[in-house]
């Protein structure tokens, strides 16, 4: 396709026409020019591909398609090449389907764990988000599909998430809800983002100039287009004229004749209008260029992708010896998720799935086997009936295993949850069952943290999360051992929902909601103020054991090693501080790890990598994911895991310079089995040479001067002049016992304007301004 040419041929009308859809799930084409039409898709884990819309709303049936564990429960596998490979089918399946764009994945941050589509997204960790992420996108495009990331941003909520105004400063969109953003930019470069429904700071993401063009284009160096959410767009003159390409769905020609005007008018550029429509016709030619004839794909073989991934994501929570089960046992099955297991969230992401494998549907040659419903899960009613047959047979049998979990009607697009709580009768079911059965295990449907009050009473409980349509295979295949649990927390399970750091600001008010939490939202939250938490960030067991030793931190090709001796699986102990290595932040800085499988059976461990960061001015995280690696290692096998840092490792972002900054200064890296199983430390001396500019102003210290200036020397003669010096040394106790301290601090806090209030007669203000010059003069 000749895009240039296409375009000085086409008529104004025509390319207004192209910046919205021609319906539900097309661009428009122009047969005049020979432009084809392509279609897009929701189905961030799944194709939701709709032959025939029949409303206005988008509501129909969709193909089948095979459902892939959600969002939450990709990111609980830290596995970014297992991420990749669910991306390569999903690709597979667009070429196969004809569909151009997979509107997913969502990446936005889990601020709060109420929030009602938190399924869909990935974690509370910006860089986990990015990482698994950019992965999942690579993986898609690989196959000549574009992606679409969203949602673009700050959007966190269900509630008024048409309207509400995200308030939020520039440091916490910085480092929280814009990370993962750019690092899927850099690292993958979609072929389409998707705007949020929200506003930001009082506007509308899809008028945000600053937003869509300064970061995302001439920051990020983002490529393609920008779209809307469906039914996003606000004014689309404002729209354009910031960097919003495609408005979905069609606008009835409605807007497009607002586009006409403004060119005809002036008030949108000829030029501005032609860069976007270069933008779509660009991702149309990428598909049409790119499309395979005749693709298919092997549904059964996806299936079987689907269990793996389910296997590989969900998180042991609790094992109290009880796992895995023996063939030979006398096992009662409990719960209706045990026959209908439910494996996704509900909304735009709901996969019509061509077969879901059950848990029964698993074990239905096991002779050994009862199953009981036990309860109803849309109806958080106590059926009597149900309860007693349930726990009779738990009675019965030598293990109990309840499938448990969150109903479709308490975690859903479009509204947030009110609670943590699992229904309530299916907690009653579970503690009755604890009363005549000591050995039960709890296997978890949730696409969100939940309250386990019975938590005590059990022996071992998986979480399977929403695991997809081979749920139930999966499930066995822990239960039973045939797969090791390998899966860690992308987020933190909290002790109360009043715990978490969003709970007084979310969901706001009626049209505003404050961050005021700011970057500190989960781990980072629950570190900083030492709180006890439910399960934590990175949390996960398995059956076997793992050992860290040999750690080693490698700047330039040099070294260091660790001297400690190092923990066994959940113990916390032989950690030494080794000496400390300087590096620069534009060095090559490495940090390597021996892992030992120390048990009987092969297992894979995520070994997580924190850095702790260096005292500054700036208040920061006590600890932050940096990098992170998923190693498979049979009995007694040891491998050396090799972990990149960069300068962003060690940054804030600088409101003083509108910049990434990382203070010199010793940084501890943590290399962890959680954000609170610390196997490892390492020290790093990072010197900056760069330091955050520093102007003096009447306002400033005197300990702002002698901490930050070049040359603090004029100070020092102003201070002679005045007779105003820190003479606090002396034990003078004339206004008290702590007189020495009270005016060193007096002293160092003192201001510049202030000096002239306790300075002898010879001090003049326009000495004091003379000071400030010459300190100024001598910055860099």
């Amino acid at each position: 396709m000749d895009i240039k040419k296409m375009i000085q041929d086409m008529t104004l009308e025509e390319k207004a026409s192209l910046c919205s859809g021609a319906d539900f799930w097309h661009t428009e084409a122009i047969d005049r020019v020979g432009l084809k039409a392509i279609m897009v898709s929701d189905g961030p884990y799944g194709l939701r591909k709709q032959e025939e819309i029949i409303n206005n709303m988008g509501w129909a049936k969709s193909i089948l398609a095979v459902g892939f564990p959600t969002a939450a429960s990709l990111a609980n596998s830290f596995d970014r090449d297992l991420v990749h490979e669910v991306g390569n089918a999903l690709g597979d399946e667009c070429q196969a389907e004809d569909v151009a764009v997979l509107l997913g994945p969502g990446i936005n941050m889990k601020r709060s764990p109420l929030g009602g589509r938190n399924f869909e997204y990935y974690s509370e960790d910006p860089y986990l988000a990015g990482e698994i992420g950019a992965a999942f996108v690579n993986g898609v495009q690989e196959k000549n599909i574009g992606t679409s990331l969203k949602h673009f941003a700050a959007n966190n909520q269900e509630t008024r998430r048409m309207n509400a105004s995200s308030e939020v400063d520039e440091r916490t969109l910085r480092e929280i809800y814009l990370t993962a953003f750019e690092r899927v930019v850099k690292k993958a470069q979609p072929w389409t983002i998707m705007c949020s429904y929200n506003r930001i700071n009082g506007r509308y993401s899809c008028e945000n100039g600053w937003l869509l063009n300064k970061v995302l284009r001439e920051e990020w160096g983002f490529k393609g287009l920008v779209m809307t959410d469906w039914g996003a767009m606000n004014d689309r003159v404002k729209s354009l004229n910031a960097g919003l390409d495609l408005e979905m769905p069609d606008c009835h020609g409605e807007t497009d004749k607002l586009i006409v005007k403004a060119v005809q008018d002036g008030t949108v550029s000829m030029e501005t209008l032609d860069t976007t429509v270069e933008r779509i016709l660009t991702a149309v030619d990428r598909y049409y260029s790119n499309k395979e004839e005749n693709a298919s794909y092997d549904m059964e073989a996806h299936h079987q992708l689907a269990r793996k991934v389910a296997d590989n994501s969900a998180v042991l929570l609790k094992n109290d010896g009880i796992l895995p089960l023996k063939e030979s046992q006398k096992v009662a099955i409990i719960g209706e998720f045990a026959e209908t297991p439910r494996t996704q969230g509900g909304g735009s992401s709901h996969i019509n799935c061509f077969r879901i494998e059950s848990a029964l549907d698993a074990l239905k040659d096991n002779p050994n086997i009862t199953y009981k419903k036990g309860y109803v899960a849309e109806k958080d009613e106590i059926d009597e009936t149900l309860l007693s047959e349930a726990v009779a047979a738990a009675k019965e049998a030598e293990v109990a295993v309840i499938f448990a979990g969150l109903p479709d009607s308490f975690e859903s697009e479009g509204f947030d949850r009110t609670h943590l709580n699992m229904p309530e009768s299916q907690n009653t079911l579970i503690r009755e069952i604890c009363k005549v059965q000591p050995n039960t295990v709890v296997v978890l449907h949730n696409g969100s943290p939940i309250l386990m009050p019975w938590l005590s009473e059990v022996k071992g409980v998986l979480d399977l999360y929403l695991a997809g349509q081979a749920a139930g295979a999966a499930a066995v295949d822990l239960l039973y051992g045939k797969a090791n649990p390998s899966g860690k927390l992308a987020e933190t399970y909290p002790l109360r929902m009043e715990d978490h750091p969003a709970f007084l600001n979310f969901p706001g008010t009626h049209n505003e909601v404050h961050y005021q939490e700011g970057i500190f939202i989960g781990y980072r939250y629950y570190d900083k103020r030492k709180m006890d938490v439910l399960f934590p960030f990175g949390y996960g067991l398995s059956y076997t054991t793992f050992r860290y030793s040999n750690a080693k931190l490698i700047v330039n090709g040099q070294s260091v090693s660790s001297s400690s001796t190092n923990a066994a699986s959940g113990q916390n102990t032989g950690m030494d501080v080794i000496p400390s290595i300087s590096a620069k932040p534009d060095d090559t800085i490495q940090v390597s790890v021996d892992i030992t499988n120390t048990g009987d059976v092969a297992g894979k461990e995520v070994v997580q990598l924190y850095v702790k960061n260096a005292a500054c001015e700036e208040i920061r995280p006590e600890q932050e994911l940096k990098n992170f690696a998923k190693v498979t290692l049979e009995p007694g096998e040891t491998k050396t895991i090799l972990l990149d840092l960069d300068a962003r490792s060690f940054s804030y972002y600088s409101m003083q310079i509108h910049d990434w900054y990382a203070p010199s200064g010793d940084y501890e890296l943590f290399i962890s089995a959680s954000s609170r199983d610390v196997r490892q430390r390492l020290t790093l001396h990072l010197e900056n040479e760069r330091k955050l500019p520093f102007y003096v102003e009447e306002m400033s210290s005197c300990d702002d001067v002698y901490n930050y200036a070049n040359d603090p020397s004029p100070l020092d003669a102003m201070l002679t002049k005045s007779g105003f010096t820190d003479t606090s040394v002396s034990e003078d106790d004339s206004m008290g016992a702590g007189t020495a301290q009270m005016m060193r601090a007096m002293f160092a806090d003192t201001p510049l304007h202030s000096i002239l209030s306790f300075s002898s007669d010879k001090l003049t203000w326009e000495d004091i301004q003379d000071t400030i010059r010459a300190i100024n003069e001598k910055q860099p």
